[in-house]
C-alpha cells in the first residue's frame, strides 16, 4: 500500500492540470457566451477547438485501460484506471471539461462495449469516428412506464424477423441524443420475456436516423437544457436493424451492463470530486472577500466548520475512489463491486453538501447562473439516480455485508 503518485501518474495529472489552466478554465466564460447564442442544440465552435488541443498534445481517449482486445487500430492512452481517475478528477472542475479530452459519457461506456463486444466492422463504422471524436453517441436504457432502477423490469422489445430485428418501445433520459453529432445508439431490451430473468434482455445498435425513430421531447434537470448534449424521450416504432446488430447474442445484455457501467461509475465519481474541489474554492474565495456584522464572513466560526468537513470528506471519498480504482485494476471489477457501489453513494452525497454550503456563501447568486454552483448542483443531484439509485447501491453493499455473517 502505498500513497505516494508515481512519477508516471504524476506526469499525466500535471499534463491535465496544466491544459486546464492554460486552455479550459480561460475559455469558460466563451464557452457560456456560445451556449447562450442560438440554437440550443448545436456545436459549440471554442470546444472543437480545445479537442483539436488536447489531441495534439495527446491528452485523448484516456479513459480506455488497456485491454485484450486492443490492437494496432484500436487503442486508448494506455492508462489504468487508477491513472485516468486522477485526470477525470481535475476535468470535473468544469461540468463540459471531460468532452474535451474525448472522455465523455455515454461515448466512454459506448467506445468500451464497442472495443470489447463490437465486431471488427462495427468498430471501423462506429468506434473509430467516436475514438476520433468526429461523432457522439447514446445509451438508451431507462424507460418512463416501469421502475428501470430494476433493469430485469424493461419492457421495449427486440424481435427477430428474418435477417433483422425490430425494436417497439418507448426510452427517456436517452443522455447526448440531442446532439446533432449523436448518430449511433446501444439499446438495452428484451429478446425472449420468458427466458431466465437475467437472460431475457440483449443490447443492440440502433442507429439514431433509422426509420421509426422520433425524439418526442427533451428533458430537463431542473430546469436546465442539458444543451447541446441533453436527455432525451424516445419513441421506436417497428424499427428495424439487421441482425448482425445484435451485440454477442441474444441475452447478454446485462453481461454487457455489468462490463459497461463499472468504470463508468468510477469516472462520474473523480469528477464529482473536481465538481466539490472546485466548489469548495469558490466557497472559499467568497467568504475571504465579504464583510458583514463587523468581521470577513470567513472569520465566523460556522464556516470554520463547513470548510473543515468539507476538507476531510473530500479527502475521505477521494481515498475511497482511488480504491476502487486500483481494485478494478488489480482484481477486476466484480471484485471490486462493494467499493464502487460505496463510492458510487459516497461522493455524489459529499460533493452536493458542499455545493449546497457554497450556494449559501454566496447568497442569492448562488442560486443564480452568477457563480455557477446551481448548474453543478442540480449535475450532480442526477448522479444519486444515474447508473443506479442509491438505494440500489446501498441494497448490494448490505447483501454482500449480510453474506459475510450467513455461515455464522
Amino acid at each position: 500500500m502505498d500513497f505516494t503518485m508515481s512519477a508516471r501518474q504524476t506526469e499525466w495529472r500535471n499534463r491535465v492540470i496544466s491544459f486546464m489552466d492554460k486552455h479550459v478554465r480561460p475559455a469558460a466564460p466563451i464557452y457560456k457566451e456560445q451556449d447562450a447564442k442560438g440554437d440550443r442544440w448545436k456545436v459549440i465552435p471554442i470546444l472543437e477547438d480545445l479537442k483539436k488541443k488536447a489531441r495534439a498534445e495527446g491528452l485523448w481517449n484516456m479513459f480506455m485501460p488497456p485491454n485484450e482486445h486492443e490492437d494496432d487500430e484500436f487503442r486508448g492512452a494506455g492508462l489504468t484506471n487508477l491513472e485516468y481517475a486522477l485526470l477525470a478528477e481535475q476535468m470535473g472542475h468544469f461540468y463540459w471539461a471531460s468532452e474535451v479530452f474525448n472522455c465523455s459519457a455515454p461515448d466512454t461506456g459506448n467506445m468500451e462495449v464497442f472495443m470489447r463486444y463490437g465486431t471488427k466492422e462495427q468498430k471501423r463504422q462506429w468506434l473509430k469516428p467516436l475514438m476520433n471524436g468526429e461523432i457522439r453517441s447514446a445509451f438508451l436504457m431507462t424507460e418512463p412506464a416501469v421502475a428501470s432502477s430494476d433493469a430485469t423490469n424493461i419492457e421495449t422489445s427486440i424481435k427477430r424477423d428474418g435477417d433483422h430485428y425490430v425494436i417497439n418501445g418507448r426510452k427517456w433520459w436517452s443522455s447526448g441524443a440531442g446532439d446533432p453529432r449523436c448518430k449511433i445508439t446501444i439499446l438495452m431490451g428484451k429478446t425472449d420475456p420468458n427466458a431466465p430473468r437475467h437472460q431475457q434482455q440483449s443490447q443492440i445498435l440502433v442507429p439514431l436516423d433509422t426509420p421509426g425513430i422520433t425524439i418526442e421531447k427533451m428533458l430537463p434537470v431542473f430546469g436546465f437544457d442539458d444543451a447541446p448534449h441533453g436527455h432525451a424521450q424516445i419513441l421506436l416504432e417497428n424499427v428495424r436493424v439487421p441482425a448482425s446488430n445484435i451485440l454477442l447474442g441474444e441475452g447478454r445484455g446485462f453481461e454487457i451492463a455489468q462490463g459497461r457501467l463499472g468504470p463508468g461509475r468510477i469516472h462520474h465519481c473523480m469528477r464529482t470530486i473536481g465538481a466539490a474541489e472546485e466548489a469548495l474554492e469558490k466557497m472559499v474565495k467568497r467568504l475571504s472577500s465579504r464583510t458583514a456584522f463587523g468581521k470577513k464572513i470567513i472569520e465566523q466560526s460556522v464556516w470554520e466548520q463547513r470548510i473543515g468537513e468539507a476538507r476531510t470528506n473530500i479527502e475521505m471519498t477521494r481515498l475511497l475512489c482511488l480504491k476502487a480504482a486500483d481494485m478494478m485494476d488489480k482484481v477486476g471489477n466484480k471484485a471490486a463491486q462493494t467499493e464502487i457501489a460505496m463510492i458510487k453513494v459516497a461522493a455524489p452525497n459529499v460533493a452536493l453538501k458542499i455545493i449546497d454550503d457554497a450556494i449559501q456563501a454566496f447568497g442569492a447568486a448562488g442560486v443564480s447562473d452568477e457563480a455557477g454552483l446551481a448548474k453543478s448542483y442540480a449535475g450532480i443531484r442526477t448522479l444519486r439516480l444515474a447508473d443506479g439509485p442509491d438505494e440500489v447501491h446501498n441494497r448490494a453493499i448490505a447483501r454482500l455485508e449480510l453474506r459475510k455473517y450467513s455461515n455464522h
